[in-house]
């Protein structure tokens, strides 16, 4: 039988230096979860589900609220949406409850229905990509004892107490379609396990109460992960995020550290600056998709474990905080870009092109977008009100050999080529991101054999 490991001895004074180190690590791995913990807390004080200052949909824990249509460009509690899908989202405590996701029938729309724990890692496998069935499916906490009610037909078990749902549902960018999906968005649920009776519960969201948002506001993403109040956040986040095998030392270490700041004022400042320094030197610089992920051709880079990142601190951490809540590899694969073909930061000062050739377009068996971010990794506003092209877009003209060419720039690029503009910022220092999601992705993009075409700066 093997024997306990000791702990650190909690009566033993600390160094400032070895406070400043643990700070600093604890402040990079645990910012994913430290994040998602927080809008639990956020989220947790509504009382009802409603469309929070007209553009994001929230509610109490373990409710969903639905959008009807594309989010709207305002939108800043996650960086990088897309305006390719119907957005849903929920974010479940289930320590207090197991929930009930209701799955209607898509029919031949492409959906996926993401699940992920605290840690930002996917727990469910739900959607088109699965062949999922329509009914009613059970998310579980790590601890729960009970029974499961007849009617369901399969049980998820996640790894900590909190959760996150997000229902994407793909629509194009007709009217038509637009009408077209709200009996089947009206048909998705998140409740609790005692409102559960066996019948699909229907739900108009075009009646999702609008309520003014209070914040601030800003034209950045909401900070979820304060410096100032790291401290008292991070043991409520690691006790409902149970250590992974291998990370109790690491957790022993760390509360240990932060017991002890809590009751020491010159440690607590140790420990708040620290946190402040490891900000502004570790995390902020990997909200640039340059600054990490596997490169590809032509600058391009993309992340080959999204929702399932483990014990990759470092990809995990850089995801969530340049585009937080991304899908399994098999259900999108997602192309980052921050340059130009010759490696120069793209701007609206510029006029670029991106080419797929005849037959290489992103290939997927759901559906593909390229989509324009300014340099908050949100959409730029603009007079056509486009953020992305792709398989929505009715309108994109293909040349004659069967290639098509996107044009990325301030300016029109003509009447003939508006329908295939996506519009950037205009003038000096107005950077952006490029940003290729292909959702169901073939095996050539899963595994490396497609890359996407290089931006082209265009001469004159």
């Amino acid at each position: 039988m093997a024997q306990a490991v000791p702990g650190p001895d909690s009566a033993s004074r600390l160094s400032d230096d070895y406070v400043r180190l643990v700070a600093r690590d604890a402040f990079f791995w645990a910012w994913p979860i430290v994040n998602v913990y927080n809008r639990r807390v956020a989220f947790g004080r509504l009382p009802h589900p409603m469309l929070l200052g007209g553009v994001l949909p929230v509610g109490p824990n373990n409710s969903l609220s639905m959008l009807t249509d594309y989010i709207d460009p305002a939108e800043r509690a996650v960086a990088c949406p897309n305006q390719d899908v119907v957005y849903g989202n929920a974010i479940v405590a289930l320590d207090r409850s197991p929930v009930v996701l209701q799955v209607p029938d898509f029919g031949q729309r492409f959906w996926v229905l993401q699940v992920v724990d605290s840690r930002t890692d996917s727990i469910a496998e739900l959607g088109s990509m699965y062949g999922t069935a329509p009914g009613f499916y059970l998310l579980v906490g790590p601890n729960w004892v009970g029974t499961v009610p007849p009617g369901i037909r399969r049980v998820f078990v996640s790894q900590t107490g909190t959760g996150v749902v997000i229902p994407r549902v793909f629509r194009d960018d007709t009217e038509q379609d637009l009408i077209a999906v709200q009996p089947v968005i009206n048909r998705i649920g998140v409740y609790p396990v005692a409102e559960f009776d066996g019948r699909m519960k229907v739900t108009d969201w075009r009646r999702l109460p609008v309520v003014p948002d209070a914040a601030d506001g800003g034209d950045g993403e909401t900070r979820w992960v304060r410096p100032e109040s790291f401290l008292q956040d991070l043991p409520a986040a690691l006790a409902d995020a149970k250590p992974l095998p291998g990370e109790s030392a690491r957790y022993a270490q760390v509360l240990a550290v932060t017991e002890a700041a809590s009751k020491d004022a010159r440690l607590q400042q140790v420990f708040e600056q620290a946190v402040v320094q490891a900000e502004r030197e570790l995390v902020e610089p990997l909200f640039e998709f340059r600054h990490y992920g596997r490169a590809l051709p032509h600058h391009w880079s993309t992340i080959s474990n999204g929702a399932c990142f483990g014990a990759d601190y470092f990809t995990r951490t850089a995801v969530a905080k340049s585009n937080i809540f991304v899908n399994k590899p098999n259900e999108t694969q997602y192309y980052y870009q921050d340059l130009d073909q010759e490696g120069r930061r793209l701007s609206g000062a510029g006029r670029y092109t991106v080419t797929f050739a005849p037959g290489a377009l992103p290939p997927v068996k759901g559906f593909w977008s390229l989509t324009l971010y300014n340099r908050r990794h949100f959409f730029a506003p603009n007079a056509l009100g486009r953020y992305s092209l792709g398989t929505k877009n009715r309108s994109l003209q293909f040349a004659a050999d069967g290639s098509l060419t996107i044009h990325v720039q301030a300016e029109s690029p003509g009447a003939a080529n508006e329908s295939n503009w996506l519009p950037a910022p205009g003038g000096e220092g107005s950077d952006f991101s490029l940003y290729i999601r292909a959702y169901w992705p073939e095996p050539a993009a899963i595994e490396g054999r497609w890359t996407p075409p290089p931006v082209l700066r265009c001469r004159g």
